[in-house]
């Protein structure tokens, strides 16, 4: 009895050791939104494979584009939960509205006080960390997308005067922040999720779309789009983000090549992202959209109706005192 009793225990220790094994050596999954070969695709095949070298093949991933693993508000949830891995993506405001603060429309002006306020050691990228920290996700790295613009399936109406009443329907992401800005500049937003976007454009329930930039339309909309207005609407950061607690269980060595690689993945994108969008804004015009230029005096007079009318409301949502604290934080 008392061998059998051994050798029981012996095959429970193997059993647990060997499943020890199976966890850490597991393949990360690693979800985006847009289709293959754009350019987060891209960098995260790099990221993907150079992770996996640096490594020594320790850590492996997988990576699956265009929303397969579900839309970017049930991703982020996921990851949190730890039924998905890691993720690079926009933040998602749906579990918690603080989230909005990133999205504050014109809230910097141009790429170079984009990078103060967004790279590491920024106050503005702590507070980022902290709320995905709530939802026990852990921040790696930034991934700078585009300043935004509006897209249309008709041709535009007064699309530099914020009081003109424009007629034009357009899709917004399901938040305040957005929502607001296109009926602060003359449009009827209509919250509607992303995977049902291209449809809602398509059949003519919208006229376009706002929340996204030149990348966005060229790979999810571009046969939708025929006019693009890049009026700046915001700065969009999407983040590669990863189970907390998976991150926390991880060898020293392996977090910190993990990170290492992460870093890389953000600094290489900073050094992209600007002319990526020009190139962008070019495949949009052809493939037969009319790029539609604002003045610099026009983007100005739509940001300061935006910061008089939309600011004020938003920071409602998120808690006024707090949402101050972030944009008084903001780097000029």
């Amino acid at each position: 009895m008392k061998t059998r009793s051994r050798l029981s225990s012996l095959v429970m220790i193997l059993c647990v050791v060997c499943l020890a094994g199976v966890v850490q050596a597991k393949t990360l999954k690693i979800s985006h939104v847009r289709p293959q070969d754009t350019a987060i695709d891209k960098d995260l095949r790099w990221f993907s494979e150079t992770l996996k070298t640096t490594s020594g093949g320790k850590i492996k991933t997988k990576i699956y584009p265009a929303s397969a693993l579900g839309d970017y508000t049930v991703v982020q949830e996921r990851v949190g939960l730890g039924a998905i891995d890691m993720a690079c993506q926009p933040p998602a405001s749906a579990a918690d509205k603080r989230f909005q603060v990133v999205y504050f429309p014109y809230m910097v002006k141009g790429w170079e006080q984009a990078k103060k306020n967004y790279s590491p050691g920024a106050p503005l990228r702590k507070v980022v960390g902290d709320l995905y920290g709530e939802q026990g996700i852990h921040l790696l790295a930034a991934w700078p997308v585009y300043f935004g613009g509006v897209a249309l399936n008709r041709e535009p109406v007064s699309p530099g005067d914020p009081a003109s009443a424009k007629g034009i329907k357009l899709r917004v992401p399901p938040m305040k922040t957005f929502q607001m800005l296109a009926d602060n500049t003359g449009y009827l937003g209509t919250p509607i999720p992303f995977s049902d976007a291209f449809t809602a454009v398509q059949t003519g329930v919208v006229d376009g779309v706002i929340g996204s930039g030149a990348e966005g339309y060229y790979a999810s909309f571009r046969d939708v789009t025929k006019f693009y207005i890049p009026q700046n609407t915001h700065f969009e950061v999407w983040y590669l983000i990863i189970n907390k607690e998976y991150y926390d269980g991880m060898p020293d060595d392996q977090k910190k090549q993990l990170q290492d690689v992460a870093n890389q993945f953000e600094q290489r994108r900073w050094e992209t992202a600007e002319a990526d969008q020009a190139a962008n804004e070019k495949r949009l015009a052809d493939y037969g959209a009319k790029i539609v230029p604002l003045s610099e005096a026009e983007i100005a007079a739509i940001a300061a109706k935006i910061h008089k009318t939309v600011w004020p409301e938003v920071l409602k949502d998120v808690g006024e005192d707090w949402g101050k604290g972030v944009l008084d934080s903001i780097v000029e």
